[in-house]
């Protein structure tokens, strides 16, 4: 079985989308925005109060 290299834990919004992303491979979690379908969308990478990524614990014993 193949296991998705990013997955969606949250959402928010229908013409204006919110989405975080977790990278499962760094938990890195990154901030997904889009205004519409047509007019694109933005991501960055979500980061604490000093600054830093934040990350969720991956499960590496079972990759």
């Amino acid at each position: 079985m193949v296991k998705e290299r990013f997955v969606e834990t949250y959402s928010q919004g229908v013409t204006n989308v919110r989405k975080i992303i977790v990278d499962t491979e760094t938990g890195v979690n990154y901030l997904l925005i889009s205004s519409n379908m047509t007019t694109g969308c933005g991501i960055a990478v979500l980061v604490d109060k000093d600054g830093k990524p934040i990350v969720t614990p991956v499960d590496t014993e079972n990759q």
